[in-house]
């Protein structure tokens, strides 16, 4: 086969650089946003309940237990709901289904960085808008003519989040538009939009089991859109995989929405040890933005990023640096165990004495 038959659609992509994996359990890994407790102990004994025979079967083709799960929880149908491999499934799949006009889809120049992954693998046309200096985004920017808009609320790596007021007001400006908000962090935030899908038709709003509910291993992500909205979805993937969740993976989430107040103490504790481990950091001479996730976003006033970084990985501690234009001198920090950010923060002291 020649070269350029396969070349061509991939020679300018930059894939997606995930956190790096450690090569042993003895290290401290705050570079992932993974969740640093265990699932609800009822998923646990779905595990332990599982039988070798029940892999033969195929799963669930539209996952519809779960959908219906889903719908529960926020107030909606199973015909609002889309389930798929992890969130980055689910929006890639959006992507697919709803970004085909010729003109430039708009999302913040400091954001998800699988975003301009996807634009150009599928070659939709996107403009970034910058945040302002302090990492705000500015709705003004958004009211243009576009092709469909994707806005995260809280923002990664920026851990910053926006207001129903700003999500109602991005809607009414962009009704020919689709707008995505990718809400993988938002149960550590303040405000989903989620309810808002009764009201607008070209809303979709995405989550993930990853963040809080410490399932990022069985990868499930899922939608809330219109019915109509998610029919296409459906459209789009049972066009390439008819099955994108596993078994077992549709019956731990299940499991894991059946303990909400499991869930509720899990996401109270994270955000305990942010708020201690941010103020913490501020006495050390950090900026640290005002997190809505389950991470740090932060800069030393004396110290450079690279440093910091450095010095934690030869101690053993993985935390997230971007060499990227304006966040080049920013770390971001996953909010581990408490036991876990006590060894962070005596490492940073001695670094910042």
């Amino acid at each position: 086969m020649g070269e350029k038959l396969w070349r061509k659609n991939l020679i300018n992509i930059e894939p997606y650089v995930a956190g790096e994996q450690p090569k042993n359990d003895k290290i401290i890994k705050l570079n992932a946003n993974e969740n640093p407790y265990p699932p609800s102990p009822k998923v646990k004994a779905i595990l332990e309940g599982k039988t070798i025979a029940e892999l033969r079967k195929y799963p669930s083709a539209d996952a519809s237990v779960l959908r219906a799960a889903l719908a529960e929880r926020v107030g909606l149908k199973s015909e609002n709901v889309f389930c798929g491999n992890g969130s980055d499934d689910v929006l890639a799949t959006a992507f697919r289904a709803f970004f085909n006009s010729d003109k430039p889809i708009l999302y913040p120049d400091i954001t998800y960085s699988f975003y301009p992954v996807w634009c150009e693998l599928l070659k939709i046309p996107y403009k970034t808008k910058s945040v302002d200096d302090d990492f705000v985004i500015n709705i003004e920017d958004f009211k243009e003519p576009n092709g469909g808009v994707v806005i995260p609320n809280p923002n990664a790596p920026t851990s910053l989040g926006v207001g129903e007021k700003f999500i109602r007001e991005l809607l009414e400006n962009n009704q020919d538009s689709i707008v995505i908000i990718d809400e993988a962090y938002v149960d550590f935030g303040r405000y989903s939009c989620v309810e808002l899908v009764k009201e607008y038709d070209n809303l979709v709003v995405t989550q993930t089991f990853s963040k809080s509910r410490s399932l990022a291993g069985m990868r499930v992500g899922m939608a809330f859109a219109s019915a109509e909205l998610i029919s296409y979805m459906r459209a789009v993937k049972d066009s390439y995989n008819s099955y994108p969740l596993d078994q077992i993976a549709i019956e731990t989430a299940v499991a894991s929405l059946s303990d909400e107040d499991y869930f509720k103490a899990t996401v109270e504790k994270v955000k305990a040890t942010r708020d201690r481990t941010a103020e913490k950091m501020r006495e050390m001479g950090f900026n640290v933005l005002d997190s809505e996730t389950n991470f740090l976003f932060a800069q030393h006033e004396k110290l450079s990023a690279k440093e910091i970084f450095t010095y934690l990985r030869e101690n053993g501690i993985f935390v997230r640096y971007f060499n990227k234009p304006r966040i080049d001198n920013f770390l971001r920090i996953t909010i581990g165990t408490d036991e876990e950010m006590d060894l962070m923060l005596e490492k940073l002291s001695e670094i910042c004495k």
